[in-house]
């Protein structure tokens, strides 16, 4: 080998020595220059100038595919990290992060295309203004429509001064804002649909390459691919949602009809059983979570668990014709519901639910069987009384005539018609004063059967034997009931309590009295008992219990006395001997006049401001003398032995 080829040798070698230390392309061209200046004319130059133009291809391939393997593990690493979200905020998040920093972009932002043609700004990564996330961008506005109409990326040096495409002022605004020069779009498509694009941007003037704008078309072609795959996944963890839901809603609405099939078989079985009325609508009402009311049909409340708001009659009617009409209940107001009653053998009554919130199916399912549940045990409690009628009538016909029986046989009996013998009753006597006793009658069965009592009748009166202690309230009550029935007056009268059956018939005799006193002295519908009518209970009474009437009369006047050591009630009695002279009754009583007129106005605040009228005068006054006479009678210094002479000569 001569010195020319082993001179040709060494500078092949030298090239091979640069393409191996990956060495700048100026380092070739200076071996070429040298070569040029050494050996101008030497043949082999043209070998040496093409041996160095192959190096510098392999140099440049080599390049190109070390850039696309470090793209492609870049993709690689932008698809692990997706995998770590779930959302699409998560994911398009990763996207714009990767891609500022894989293409040196000073700006990042992905838009997603609604149905209609228009996109929006749903994700960014490295603004600076709060203007970009949320643009929206209609059809034909911006880079990024271009790209996805036309299938291709598209890109601008310098977006400000390009005329290329339509301009938009929310999107040059947001440009502006954020100091923006060059921006590349490039659109999101995958199997054949476009779903967004996705943008980088710079703030200085910058022409992209076509390995830039390839890879930024990679990254945006995996993006959809993601972001389909996502919203494929958000659609089915949607349907598994709604699935779930109407799982839950169905069992719920299960387990709510197998309670309300339980609710509903013991109501049934308290309503055969006989419970009570607020027994049956306690156990709906805590069911229902609700307040409930029963009233019947002349507004008189017959059971109620809670607070529940008044209604007018007017709407309570309409109620109960809806209800009836449609065979459900009727929302009164907000939360507050109806169903009729009826039972077929008294007027329509109305069950009224007060609930904390709307109710649901299976609540005014529950409140109309509710409400039906209740008129089957009124008529049941209606049927029983029709039953036990005759029975019943007969044992109270028999107190009442004072037949003389056994005092243990009317005990007897009295127990198994379901009394108690030694509990305190009133006797009551209810007489229509406009007929229709018919009625009176029917209302009475039910009545007493309802509280555990006893009716019949006499002549044009009804004559009721009731629980209680209280005569004048079991008149006025059993009035008040009775006369709006009937659409007219009734006047009761009242006697009590006895503890002695054999004592009825004296009771019976008693309450017809103070029936007739009231009606005698203009009392027509009126309800009273002896203790209601003064003094002239007292007459009419036939224990004649002068201390009630005294403590009825002048009790307050007299504790006063007692507590204090004053003397007001013998200024009382003075002042009425005066003929109601405070100046008299002051020479009377040794004292001066204000002395006596003070004291009158502390029996005026113990007796009230109506004690100087007429009639509470006449009372005060006999009760006045029935204290003096009882005094002297029983005087302090009487024996033991003369109350008793004094009783065997009344």
């Amino acid at each position: 080998m001569n010195s020319e080829d082993r001179s040709a040798g060494s500078q092949v070698l030298a090239i091979l020595e640069l393409l191996a230390d990956e060495a700048p392309t100026r380092s070739f061209e200076d071996l070429l220059r040298e070569t040029r200046e050494r050996s101008p004319d030497d043949a082999r130059l043209p070998q040496l100038e093409r041996a160095v133009r192959l190096a510098l291809d392999i140099r440049t391939r080599t390049e190109q595919r070390r850039r696309r393997q470090s793209a492609l593990a870049a993709l690689v690493d932008v698809l692990q990290d997706m995998t770590f979200q779930e959302a699409l905020d998560g994911r398009l998040s990763v996207v714009t992060r990767h891609a500022r920093r894989l293409l040196d972009f000073d700006m990042a932002y992905v838009s997603l295309r609604l149905p209609d043609g228009s996109s929006y700004v749903h994700k960014s990564d490295g603004d600076t203004t709060a203007l970009n996330v949320g643009l929206e961008m209609g059809p034909g506005q911006g880079l990024g429509d271009m790209a996805q109409e036309r299938g291709a990326p598209f890109w601008t040096p310098d977006y400000l001064g390009d005329d290329r495409f339509p301009h938009s002022d929310a999107i040059d605004e947001v440009v502006v804002s954020e100091g923006l020069h060059a921006i590349l779009a490039v659109p999101m498509t995958y199997d054949g649909r476009t779903v967004g694009a996705l943008y980088g941007a710079c703030r200085a003037v910058r022409h992209f390459s076509p390995d830039e704008v390839s890879l930024l078309r990679s990254l945006a072609d995996l993006s959809a691919s993601v972001i389909d795959a996502t919203r494929r996944m958000d659609r089915v963890r949607a349907e598994l949602d709604r699935e779930r839901a109407e799982n839950s809603r169905i069992g719920a609405a299960l387990s709510e009809s197998r309670s309300l099939a339980g609710v509903q078989a013991s109501l049934s079985g308290m309503c055969l059983e006989g419970a009570d009325l607020y027994d049956i609508i306690r156990l709906a009402a805590t069911s229902l979570g609700a307040d409930l009311m029963v009233r019947n049909a002349h507004g008189q409340v017959l059971a109620c668990t809670g607070e529940v708001p008044d209604v007018d009659t007017a709407t309570l009617v309409g109620a109960m014709v809806g209800s009836h009409t449609s065979t459900s209940v009727v929302e009164l107001a907000e939360n507050l519901w109806a169903a009729h009653v009826t039972t077929g053998v008294e007027g329509p009554g109305v069950l009224i639910c007060k609930s904390p919130g709307p109710l649901t199916d299976e609540g005014r399912r529950l409140l109309y069987f509710t409400a039906q549940t209740v008129a089957m045990a009124l008529l049941l409690r209606h049927n029983l009384a029709a039953a036990a009628g005759p029975a019943r009538d007969e044992y109270l016909n028999d107190l009442l005539s004072g037949a003389l029986q056994p005092p243990r046989h009317l005990a007897e009996r009295a127990r198994r018609l379901g009394l108690d013998p030694t509990a305190p009753h009133v006797v009551v006597t209810l007489r229509p004063e406009g007929g229709k006793q018919g009625e009176a009658a029917i209302w009475a069965s039910s009545y007493a059967y309802r509280l555990s009592g006893l009716k019949t009748l006499r002549g044009e009166c009804v004559v009721l034997f009731l629980p209680g202690s209280d005569p004048s309230a079991a008149a006025k009550a059993a009035a008040d009931e009775l006369s709006p029935l009937l659409g007219h007056a009734v006047s009761a009268g009242a006697a009590g309590p006895v503890r002695n059956l054999a004592a009825v018939g004296k009771a019976y005799q008693e309450a017809r009295r103070c029936l007739d006193t009231l009606v005698a002295l203009g009392g027509v519908g009126g309800a009273a008992a002896a203790g209601d009518l003064g003094f002239l209970g007292l007459l009419l009474s036939d224990d004649h219990d002068v201390d009630a009437f005294i403590t009825s009369a002048v009790g307050p006047v007299i504790e006063y006395d007692a507590q204090r050591s004053t003397d007001l009630l013998h200024t009382l009695d003075a002042y009425f001997a005066s003929g109601g002279s405070p100046t008299h009754a002051a020479q009377d009583l040794h004292v001066h006049t204000n002395t006596v007129a003070r004291r009158l106005e502390r029996v005026t605040e113990l007796l009230g401001p109506d004690w100087q009228q007429p009639a509470t005068a006449l009372e005060i006054q006999l009760a006045l003398r029935l204290q003096r006479a009882r005094h002297s009678v029983y005087r302090p210094s009487t024996s033991p032995s003369r109350p008793a002479q004094a009783d065997r000569c009344a």
